[in-house]
Formats: C-alpha cells, structure tokens, sequence
C-alpha cells in the first residue's frame, strides 16, 4: 500500500522534472533537471523491485545512472567550454 503510494509519488515528481528539462530557463536548470530525473527513475525501478521481484529491473537502475553520470559530467564540460577530449 504505502510503496504503491510512494511510486505514484515518484512518478509524479518525475512528470515535474520533465516540465523543467522542457520548460526550463537557462541550460544548468536543465541539467539539474535531467540529473534529479535520472535518481528519481532510479527509484523507480527500486520499486518496482519490490512490488513485482523482477531482479533484472536493477540492472536498469544502474545502467540508467551510470549513462545519467556520463552525461551531466559531458554537459558540464561543453558548459564551461572546453572540448571532450581535454
């Protein structure tokens, strides 16, 4: 019961993000934006684990925040102006 609220609440809260990554004012609230989505499908899957015991949806977790990882730490280079290869 409460971790099928707290999934409703996670989803939710994720709708919000991708308002923000949509919608968002300068090109670092949108990086926060897809940072704090990531963390939260993260969790997602967290729970989905524990309501359905399908281990292989950890995998995705983290498959999803290492790809989350490489990509914030990207954007924050090509924010501050240097090149990939630096």
């Amino acid at each position: 019961m409460i971790i099928n609220l707290l999934l409703y609440v996670l989803i939710g809260l994720s709708f919000c993000c991708f308002f923000r990554v949509v919608f968002g004012p300068s090109i670092a609230d949108r990086m926060v934006a897809i940072d704090i989505f990531g963390i939260l499908v993260v969790g997602i899957c967290g729970l989905m684990v524990l309501i359905t015991g399908r281990l292989f949806l950890i995998d995705i977790a983290i498959a999803w925040i290492l790809l989350s990882f490489i990509g914030t730490i990207t954007l924050a280079k090509y924010l501050t102006g240097k090149k990939l290869d630096e």
